[in-house]
């Protein structure tokens, strides 16, 4: 029957590591601070990875592939680059183990050394534009607009399944450009795919914006981001895109002969969105039953459990529903069909239940005598009888009905816990009961450093949309062109 999971009232942070546990999502592995994605959790991240890679292909972008392995001395070319990543790298010294002359085991050969040691790549900036020095001597070389599908190592200290760990899987854009304007306009169209997506395939509402200069990626000119709101009021950044200016160019000296004959510094973005999307899935949706996944993103839209007594019965309910399965697959819905006969109905419901199928269908031998079926929705958690004949259009709109209600939700939950403060005062108190906060602020990292102290809360972004309207800092009562959005975050 069901597996049960901690209440999300009762401890949120358990329900999460349960969840992601129980539904067979990821595990912790032998290694410290790195995950294993199981079957289930690896095909949702799949579904990701495919929406987006198309996504990518439509807008011009190609996939390559650089190595895992950079240079130290390449990291240490951007200054602020390195000072960001410094603390989270991983480093090869050696390329050798030999037998423990000492006792059993193998050692580390000291003849074995690296003559520069090799950073695990903690993101791939600089071992890309040392690549593009090569490719780019004309304007006729740019754009360049590529994409990698890859794995990236940060050597967190405290981490949690999909949320932060040592090793995760991502995908980032590494893009060059002739000109500043067509740079920064690569960098925000990246950001408007991301938002797409999340809104549209994850069912996630999200804020556009542009982090504050504290909050930047490390080398960039400017950082944009999307930011997500979790059920239990924290912020979770969904996604960024960099402009990173012709910070990267200088550092590796990639240069283009310009139209007007001219060297000039090649322009530059970057790019990426990782498995982090999956603990922002999980947390914007889910609830105490467990997963609840939007139609376009769930591995199988809808799941089909025959209930029957005998074999007699399991026979007459199965020939019925094989065709069923062929139409709605024939109707490009993702369906299971699950005649497993070594588990019961019950434990079947609340398997998929736990496991966040969007639809399932339930057909016994009454239903056969009345030409009906039982159609159950996750979202809801409701259930009807409902005439077989017609059933596949039914259920093929029941999709969008149901990735609409989703996104719903999530939204009205956002505006119900985004408030507006004038004052920093009532921000101390407003800040513990969790949520969006749009607040005048001064522009200054002191000021945003002394609020992070203070409150554990961050400037989320500044949005693009936000209010526009003039003000005065909460803080320091100095003039303020806009409201921000502050959170606490993971």
């Amino acid at each position: 029957m069901a597996k049960q999971l901690t209440s999300r009232a009762e401890n949120y942070s358990q329900w999460y590591n349960d969840l992601v546990i129980k539904a067979d999502l990821a595990e912790s592995s032998a290694v410290r601070g790195c995950m294993v994605i199981k079957p289930y959790g690896y095909a949702i991240w799949e579904r990701m990875h495919d929406e987006l890679d198309r996504m990518f292909k439509e807008t011009g972008h190609v996939n390559a592939y650089f190595p895992l392995f950079i240079p130290k001395s390449f990291l240490s070319k951007e200054a602020d680059h390195v000072e960001g990543f410094a603390k989270e790298c991983a480093v090869v010294t050696h390329y050798r183990l030999k037998q423990n002359p000492d006792g059993p085991g193998v050692v580390v050969d000291p003849a074995a050394k690296l003559e520069e040691e090799l950073i695990v790549r903690p993101t791939s900036e600089t071992i890309i534009w040392s690549t593009y020095k090569n490719w780019i001597q004309s304007y006729r070389d740019l754009p360049i607009l590529c994409n990698q599908w890859a794995n990236v190592v940060r050597w967190e200290m405290r981490t949690r399944l999909f949320l932060r760990t040592a090793e995760f899987l991502w995908q980032e854009g590494h893009t060059a450009h002739a000109t500043e304007a067509e740079a920064m306009a690569e960098a925000q169209k990246m950001l408007h795919v991301y938002a797409d997506f999340a809104e549209n395939f994850l069912g996630i509402p999200v804020i556009q914006g542009v982090k504050s200069a504290n909050e930047r990626f490390a080398g960039a000119v400017e950082t944009f981001c999307i930011e997500a709101l979790m059920q239990d009021g924290k912020a979770l950044q969904a996604g960024t895109s960099h402009f990173l200016g012709q910070n990267f160019a200088k550092a590796f000296d990639v240069t283009f002969v310009n139209k007007e004959n001219k060297q000039e510094l090649v322009w530059a973005t970057s790019w990426g969105v990782s498995t982090r999307l999956m603990g922002a899935l999980i947390m914007s949706h889910s609830d105490d039953n467990g997963l609840v996944l939007p139609p376009n993103l769930a591995p199988y839209q809808v799941v089909i459990v025959p209930i029957y007594k005998n074999d007699e019965q399991f026979k007459a309910v199965e020939a019925r529903i094989l065709p069923l399965v062929d139409q709605l697959k024939a109707a490009g819905i993702r369906v299971k069909y699950d005649n497993d006969d070594t588990k019961k109905p019950g434990w079947k419901f609340a398997e998929y239940e736990l496991k966040g199928v969007p639809v399932r269908l339930a057909m016994g031998a009454m239903d056969l005598e009345n030409g009906t079926i039982e159609v159950a929705r996750r979202d809801t958690m409701t259930k009807e009888s409902l005439p077989l004949d017609g059933i596949v259009g039914h259920v093929k709109s029941l999709m969008d009905v149901i990735q609409k209600n989703i996104y719903q939700k999530a939204l009205d939950y956002r505006k119900s816990v985004t408030r507006t403060v004038d004052t920093y005062e009532e921000f101390k108190v407003e800040i513990e009961k969790g949520g969006f906060l749009l607040c005048h602020w001064d522009g200054t990292p002191e000021t945003e450093e002394k609020i992070k102290e203070e409150t554990k809360a961050t400037i989320r972004c500044i949005p693009f949309d936000g209010d526009k309207t003039p003000g005065k800092c909460m803080v320091t009562g100095k003039p303020s062109k806009q409201r921000v959005v502050f959170a606490r975050a993971y």
